[in-house]
């Protein structure tokens, strides 16, 4: 099958805008920067510093002070893995700049079904991302503020529906409204880091006071198991280094270059926080305690409990409402190129005006708003769930890499293989570490959706072939000939609504037939209507035939089906068309004032008959 079988390509409706003072391509106004793009698309891997150090110190509090001491270490290895995904992410761009990331590499490299995979473990991160960013950015809020817990759920909706609003008018307009909030973040992570090393104690233990210690007691090793546990826990840190090769295309020209520096941007951040915050967990001796986090506990330490930790706190929690835009701006783009290829309908494939895959947006926040309202706004019972799809797309990105560098053998091309293949090994493992150990946590819906997603993708793109095969996508048709027609016109009196549907059926078909139904029970009302109208009908004259169609239920829309398939069976006409005319009212309120006569012939015609059906309307 050669393309989308819409009649037109997705986006040619678009109009071309005037070209602005700059010179640039219009649309480039509503792409993105280099510093754009590290707004808008790393705010998922910028928050989860706020979480990721976390989940590896509860992971070792298991073993005590003791295990503690693996900290820096295990986020070593990570940061290990943070810079060869960064380095094959950037390989990713320059060789996929219409964006898709593992999609494409799979799809280019491994096959169909490896590429729908990762685009369904895409999918599926992309909307978990922003559930479990929102309930985590509203519960960090109604931790501040308990007297809202009860109305956690409305304030997770509410924080979408801005989420989704802000994008639904373009990413880059997006990118300029989450700038601030993310410097912010940046900027208190790296003060409470560089304020850190400069203190032999902590400034202040006031957060931690009074809060019960997670912290194992009598544990002097750490076992393999453990460690690989914590690894895999941590990696959640890297959830959404991949949106920025996602959406290569969201970028101004030159759009790869823009790509790349923010990809690079975003790794020496991100590896700078991890190592930092890890840094500074073993210089306080740090422990986890319950009702506080482990940021909390190290801005109070580094900063005081005065105003720059009420400051952090503050950013926190906006970073991680907001850190849900990194879906918005990467999964619209890939549900368009999934849409592209078939496996998607359509209507993702277009877009609106600012650039903005309109449909791939609201697409996601309403299926994030379900999620929300199932989870009751509990971030605990989305987040095992969190790091297993985009772990899913990291290990078959690196593998498909792997092949596209032994395909391509261009310079150094053995060096950039091995980093992928150790990439992949590192990803992979990760990827059966926390499939194991949460599959009882929810990690079973993951194992459940990924295959059914999958299944669904290749039944859509089953439906799309069956459509283009019956359309003759990509064959030359047959010469035109003239076709013999009949347009029906459904009618149940005289009106304009009457003379205008019967002028535009005898401008479009060789014949035209007028069909009224008559009920044969003995009602004298309905023999008297069927009377008025025979009388009126010989009284006018439109030069149309009516033709009555008796039936004795008191049906409308089935009689008239009947009476098509039987002139269908005769085969004395090439083509018939069906022109129901009826009345569209100025006021969305009126309709509900109308009869729905047009809707029930409608139907019955598209069930029983292969006529065309068409709807006139007269609007009033």
């Amino acid at each position: 099958m050669s393309g989308p079988v819409d009649p037109l390509p997705a986006g040619v409706q678009e109009a071309a805008e005037p070209e602005p003072p700059d010179s640039r391509p219009a649309d480039d106004r509503h792409r993105l920067t280099a510093l754009g793009g590290l707004a808008a698309l790393s705010l998922d891997a910028m928050a989860s510093v706020a979480y990721g150090p976390e989940s590896i110190v509860l992971v070792l509090a298991a073993a005590g002070g003791y295990g503690l001491g693996f900290t820096l270490p295990v986020t070593a290895a990570i940061a290990v893995l943070l810079a060869v995904l960064v380095a094959s992410y950037r390989q990713v761009i320059a060789a996929f700049p219409d964006g898709g990331g593992s999609y494409a590499v799979a799809k280019a490299h491994l096959g169909r079904r490896a590429a729908l995979t990762a685009a369904a473990s895409l999918v599926i991160d992309y909307i978990l991302n922003v559930a479990v960013s929102v309930t985590a950015g509203v519960a960090a809020l109604t931790s501040a503020f308990p007297g809202l817990y009860a109305d956690r759920v409305w304030l997770c909706l509410g924080v979408l529906a801005l989420v989704t609003a802000v994008n639904l008018r373009g990413i880059a307009e997006s990118a300029r409204w989450f700038m601030a909030p993310t410097a912010v973040f940046v900027l208190s992570i790296l003060a409470i880091i560089v304020v850190g090393l400069f203190r032999d104690a902590p400034a202040s233990t006031e957060a931690a006071a009074g809060h019960a210690s997670a912290l194992a007691g009598n544990a002097t090793a750490v076992g393999a198991l453990l460690l690989l546990k914590a690894f895999a826990s941590g990696c959640s840190a890297l959830t959404g280094v991949e949106a920025i090769a996602n959406a290569v295309p969201s970028f101004r020209t030159p759009g790869v270059k823009r790509a790349q520096r923010t990809e690079v941007a975003l790794g020496a951040l991100l590896g700078v926080m991890l190592i930092g915050l890890a840094v500074l967990i073993g210089r306080f001796h740090l422990q986890p305690v319950e009702g506080v986090t482990v940021l909390a506990q190290l801005a109070d330490a580094s900063l005081g409990h005065g105003f720059g930790f009420y400051l952090v706190q503050f950013a926190t929690v906006v970073l991680l409402a907001l850190a849900a835009n990194t879906s918005f701006g990467g999964l619209p783009v890939l549900m368009h190129l999934l849409a592209r290829d078939n496996h998607l309908p359509h209507v993702f494939a277009l877009r609106a005006d600012r650039q903005v895959h309109r449909h791939g947006v609201l697409f996601l926040a309403l299926v994030s708003a379900a999620l929300l309202v199932a989870s009751g706004g509990d971030v605990n019972s989305l987040v095992p769930l969190f790091a297993i799809g985009v772990f899913v797309g990291f290990t078959i990105c690196q593998v498909g890499m792997v092949r596209h560098w032994r395909q391509q053998r261009g310079p150094g091309w053995h060096g950039k293989a091995l980093l992928n293949g150790f990439g992949a090994l590192l990803t992979g493992i990760a990827t059966l570490v926390v499939t194991g150990t949460k599959f009882t946590e929810g990690a079973w819906g993951i194992c459940l959706a990924l295959p059914l997603m999958v299944l669904l993708f290749e039944v859509i793109q089953r439906a799309y072939a069956r459509i283009g095969e019956r359309l003759g996508l990509g064959r030359v048709p047959a010469p035109v000939t003239r076709q013999r027609s009949l347009v029906i016109v459904p009618v149940h009196a005289i009106t304009r609504l009457t003379r205008d549907a019967l002028s535009a059926a005898v401008s479009l078909g060789d014949e035209v037939q007028a069909v009224t139904v008559v009920h044969t029970a003995p009602d004298a009302e309905d023999r008297q209507a069927a009377e008025a109208l025979r009388r009126d009908w010989e009284l006018w004259r439109p030069g149309v035939p009516l033709v009555e169609i008796p039936d004795g239920h008191r049906r409308l829309g089935r009689p008239i089906a009947d009476h098509v398939d039987a002139l269908t069976a005769e085969r004395a006409y090439d083509r018939i068309t069906v022109l129901i005319p009826e009345v569209e009212p100025a006021r969305l309120w009126q309709r509900a004032l109308q009869n729905q006569r047009g809707a029930v012939i409608d139907r019955a015609l598209r069930r029983r008959t292969d006529a065309v059906v068409c709807r006139l309307r007269l609007r009033t």
